[in-house]
């Protein structure tokens, strides 16, 4: 949730101050979804190159991922060798070390084929229903805390993948069986609906080294003799995480029931560079709301349609319900866009901040080069749509022309946008302001204390604060008929919905901690 910022002359705090006589139901309830995203826990805020101090209202570079704070991972080490997530409800297994011998390495990976079988016969703390997880399910793991090492060569000890090893065991690739220290690819269900490479069968997997969702072909590599390898970990319970329920709100925007999160129908229709596409995201006020924002890359990833590709449905890999724009790519094909995320993709380079992550719904290209050597550069179809790669924040495509890394991937640097908003929050649209004689709330936004004020007649019994996705975080039970100094110093930076109940009903007010 967000001010608005169209005009220099706007108040922001004024605006912030609003307040709205609101019914319990009105806040955020996420008892009844079950697609519930988990945050990115990026935690450190990035200009084009490198770490910046978080960003404020209205300030250069606001409206990233560490502006937004959604469920934050919650997990619990059941003892048993499994780990229960409580955002999800979904339970996995803890270490991907499935020969047991208390190492992780190139003995415990499966081929496709082979981790789809060993689910039928695999039992862990009693429970025999496990399944290997689909791409919707593994992404939930994923964490943007990691950095990419790729192009490291040295120790892993120091390293930090995309994933909580507070609770999982992870290894990263098995350098003395022949494999790079990104070789961490974690196996999914999900087979791409079309082909990769030269006609290739595809996996879609979560590399939880170097942070990406990518393409795997499930037969041998070129040069290799046997199938591709892959990390396992199974999970069980909430059979429904990962689909979508979608309702066409009639006004240009699009609910996702499952998520709780809204979508703008349309595309914004045009390439635009990452800080612009932040920009773009904060001063938009369309269908009545003018809290949209940049999704992050775990929320962007929710809408892929995997069913759906280029190849095989002639769309993009997105619900029909949802419109997209069409361009032509760097073969002169009709295709698809890559979509900014708000989620910065950290790496070890001399600048850490210099690549966010974006979405592919439409193929996801890259300049293979064959053969090998012979600078004959072939633009195919490398990772699949829906694959999650990252972008230079800023740059000329041109210096790019056969893409980067080794699977020569497309560079774009002007990719597109779809806004997102939490479904059931209050837009500033919403609020009426002429309720904020009776409670005020200042300053706003706060660092430390909040003062909270109501005039004579008005006796405040109750403050709830609550995350932008509805979760209670604190609830202070007071008794006071003028004033109330709140300590605030706990919260971590963001914005936050106040509850507040009186002796003349519930109060809500958006609140910025600084």
């Amino acid at each position: 949730m967000k001010t608005e910022h169209k005009c220099q002359n706007i108040n922001l705090i004024a605006l912030l101050m609003s307040l709205l006589i609101l019914p319990m139901s009105n806040l955020l309830s996420q008892s009844n979804l079950t697609y519930r995203i988990v945050d990115t826990k990026q935690s450190i805020s990035y200009d084009t190159l490198k770490e910046i101090s978080l960003p404020t209202v209205g300030s250069p570079f606001y409206g990233q991922d560490v502006n937004y704070q959604g469920n934050q991972p919650n997990y619990v080490d059941n003892g048993d060798g499994t780990i229960s997530d409580l955002v999800t409800g979904l339970m996995w297994q803890k270490s991907p070390d499935l020969n047991r011998d208390g190492l992780i390495n190139y003995d415990d990976k499966l081929s496709y084929d082979e981790a789809i079988a060993a689910a039928d016969t695999f039992n862990l703390a009693g429970y025999d229903d496990w399944r290997l997880p689909n791409i919707k399910e593994a992404y939930s793991l994923i964490v943007f805390s990691g950095v990419d090492p790729s192009g490291y060569n040295g120790s892993t000890e120091n390293l930090v993948p995309f994933i909580d090893t507070e609770y999982f065991d992870f290894g990263y690739g098995d350098e003395s069986a022949g494999e790079r220290i990104i070789d961490a690819q974690f196996a999914s269900s999900t087979l791409y609906v079309g082909t990769t490479m030269n006609g290739n069968e595809t996996m879609f997997g979560v590399n939880f080294a170097d942070g990406r969702i990518k393409g795997y072909p499930t037969e041998p590599m070129p040069g290799q003799t046997e199938d591709k390898q892959f990390y396992v970990m199974y999970v069980r319970g909430n059979s429904s995480y990962g689909i979508n329920n979608f309702t066409d709100n009639g006004n240009g925007t699009i609910t996702d029931n499952s998520t709780g999160l809204m979508w703008l129908q349309d595309d914004n229709g045009y390439g635009q560079t990452w800080e612009e596409a932040l920009n773009y995201a904060e001063n938009a006020n369309t269908a009545g709301y003018s809290d949209w924002r940049l999704p992050n890359a775990k929320e962007l990833q929710s809408i892929v349609d995997y069913t759906r590709s280029v190849q095989t449905t002639n769309s993009a890999a997105i619900d029909p319900v949802f419109n997209c724009s069409s361009i032509i790519d760097e073969g002169g094909s009709v295709n698809y866009p890559f979509y900014w995320s708000g989620t910065t993709h950290s790496n070890m380079q001399a600048n850490p901040g210099s690549n966010a992550a974006y979405v592919c719904f439409g193929e996801g290209l890259g300049f293979m080069e064959e053969p090998p050597g012979s600078e004959n550069y072939t633009l195919m179809d490398v990772h699949g749509a829906g694959a999650q790669r990252s972008d230079p924040k800023v740059g000329d495509p041109n210096d790019f022309p056969f893409g980067h890394g080794p699977q020569g991937d497309v560079i774009r640097i002007y990719n597109y946008v779809r806004l997102v908003r939490d479904a059931s929050a209050t837009s500033l649209n919403e609020i009426d302001s002429g309720s904020e004689s009776l409670l005020r709330v200042y300053p706003n936004p706060a660092n430390n204390y909040l003062t909270i004020e109501s005039d004579n007649d008005l006796k405040l019994n109750s403050i709830g604060i609550f995350s932008l996705s509805g979760i209670e975080i604190f609830n202070y039970e007071i008794n006071t008929m003028k004033q109330y100094k709140l300590n605030i110093q706990s919260l971590a930076p963001g914005i936050y919905i106040l509850k507040l109940n009186s002796s003349n009903g519930i109060y809500i007010r958006k609140m910025v901690k600084q």
